[in-house]
């Protein structure tokens, strides 16, 4: 008598085998991705400081251009006040298209942050705050007045200067 065996061949994976795959490549998804969103973080970080650069070369056409003078602005009493917007009419510094243009491109770099600008007639700064990730290990804006700092700044300036810079771009 001779003993029959069954052909038994799986076809295909099991269960277990499929979700166990499925659960590695989300954990692998979960790490790219949040790799991904501190790029861009620190790529936006960067942005900013490109565009505070660009005010400072463009601050300097603007003073040899204007008889040796930035022009007056603050908030009335000599502080910093929020920056102009593109298009507002004024005479300082802060109102040259370019300055403007600058200072837009680093706010919107700054995920939503805020920009504080103050000159008189001899100096200017102007301050722009870091996008919160990278904030929260540096320090809180980088500010660029016309003494040449460019730097990272954690209390807002309080006049035309950067005031004690933490970090330095």
């Amino acid at each position: 008598m001779t003993k029959q065996t069954k052909n038994t061949r799986q076809r295909g994976f099991t269960l277990i085998e499929l979700l166990v795959v499925i659960a590695i490549i989300g954990i692998l998804s979960a790490v790219v991705l949040a790799s991904l969103n501190t790029a861009k973080n620190k790529s936006n970080d960067v942005a900013v400081k490109a565009n505070l650069n660009a005010v400072g070369t463009q601050a300097a056409l603007f003073l040899s251009d204007n008889s040796n003078v930035y022009g007056v602005f603050d908030n009335g009493t000599g502080g910093p006040a929020a920056c102009p917007a593109p298009g507002v009419a004024g005479s300082s510094v802060f109102h040259n298209a370019t300055v403007e243009k600058a200072i837009a491109a680093a706010l919107v770099n700054s995920s939503g942050g805020s920009t504080s600008c103050v000159s008189t007639n001899n100096s200017y700064a102007v301050a722009v705050s870091r996008p919160a990730d990278v904030a929260s290990t540096t320090s809180t804006y980088w500010c660029v007045d016309n003494s040449g700092s460019h730097c990272g700044i954690n209390t807002l300036m309080t006049g035309p200067s950067c005031g004690t810079c933490v970090t330095s771009q």
